[in-house]
């Protein structure tokens, strides 16, 4: 059994090891028999299960070691992606990457967080948290992509903005705050993807656009479950209380109009198929764009400013 098999998952886990064992007698009618009725048992068990998720679960999901990130889907996705580095002020944060790359008939600017696979590579990617420089070579790639008049998409994926006091030293909250400002004001289709989490400013820095979607096991909110456990409880023992009060799934977040369209992952998750998973986001990417790149640069920054006030209830 796999290492990165979840708890809820271990029955089916189980089960598919039963069927490998099995497979290795196939000639035997009887025992190609008893492999059908255990492959049904397997999709019936998934379908049940990840139809049914807690938000704590999805929570789980989102931070699957093996599921994609930005540069993943980069590579799947797209042709002739040219990384571009550098904030132009201070350093390289390679928590952020992106770069121009082409989709079919759209030449596009890709910018998102970058986790790593193992320690070695989540120390030199920051675990996916960027330091201030990390939000102004975003920012930095938006405005040259604004210049060239390309389409910006953004992925998200980071359990927050660094919070070393370094990071607060170089401007943190100015950087995160410059962005929001600046991403109002961009005269190109900004198209911003929730692939995994989701969390604070972090996600934030990056997250303002026309179009926001969001991949079915994701969870975007102001605060981590863990966190606000441990605010309101002094434990992260209730993080699964946490996470259904917060309301921080794909689901909650089109319900409460916070995101605008939910893309569906491969049965199990999108680490049980990258390929897929690419297939489809890039699908769904070209559809919105093609929608996205018909609106007059002003009309953009009109619906922006209507989308995001139109966001959250004031209750006296």
């Amino acid at each position: 059994m796999s290492k990165n098999v979840l708890d809820f998952e271990k029955p089916i886990a189980e089960l598919e090891s039963k069927l490998e064992e099995m497979r290795k007698f196939a000639d035997n009618l009887y025992i190609d028999a008893e492999i059908k009725n255990i492959e049904d048992k397997v999709v019936n068990l998934k379908e049940s299960i990840y139809k049914n998720l807690t938000r704590w679960q999805r929570v789980q999901l989102a931070r699957h070691p093996e599921r994609p990130y930005t540069l993943d889907y980069i590579y799947l996705m797209t042709e002739n992606f040219l990384e571009l580095h550098g904030d132009r002020y201070f350093k390289d944060d390679k928590s952020i990457v992106g770069g121009f790359a082409t989709i079919d008939e759209y030449k596009v600017m890709i910018i998102g967080h970058q986790k790593g696979r193992d320690t070695k590579s989540n120390v030199y990617r920051n675990f996916g948290m960027p330091n201030p420089e990390g939000y102004r070579k975003a920012l930095r790639l938006m405005k040259l992509a604004e210049k060239f008049n390309k389409p910006i998409i953004t992925m998200i994926d980071t359990p927050g903005a660094f919070p070393g006091i370094e990071a607060e030293e170089r401007g943190q909250a100015e950087a995160i705050a410059r962005n929001l400002f600046e991403m109002s004001k961009l005269k190109v289709p900004v198209l911003v993807i929730i692939i995994g989490e989701g969390a604070s400013g972090g996600a934030l820095g990056i997250g303002v656009g026309d179009r926001i979607l969001m991949l079915e096991n994701c969870w975007y909110s102001v605060i981590s479950p863990e966190s606000c456990s441990s605010i309101l409880w002094r434990s992260w023992e209730y993080k699964e209380q946490a996470a259904e009060a917060l309301k921080l799934t794909s689901a909650d977040l089109l319900e409460q109009k916070l995101i605008d369209r939910i893309v569906p992952e491969p049965l199990g998750g999108a680490h049980k198929d990258h390929q897929t998973m690419a297939l489809t986001l890039r699908n769904v990417i070209k559809e919105e764009l093609s929608e996205l790149i018909k609106i007059k640069p002003e009309k953009l920054f009109e619906n922006r400013l209507e989308k995001f006030g139109k966001m959250g209830k004031w209750i006296d």
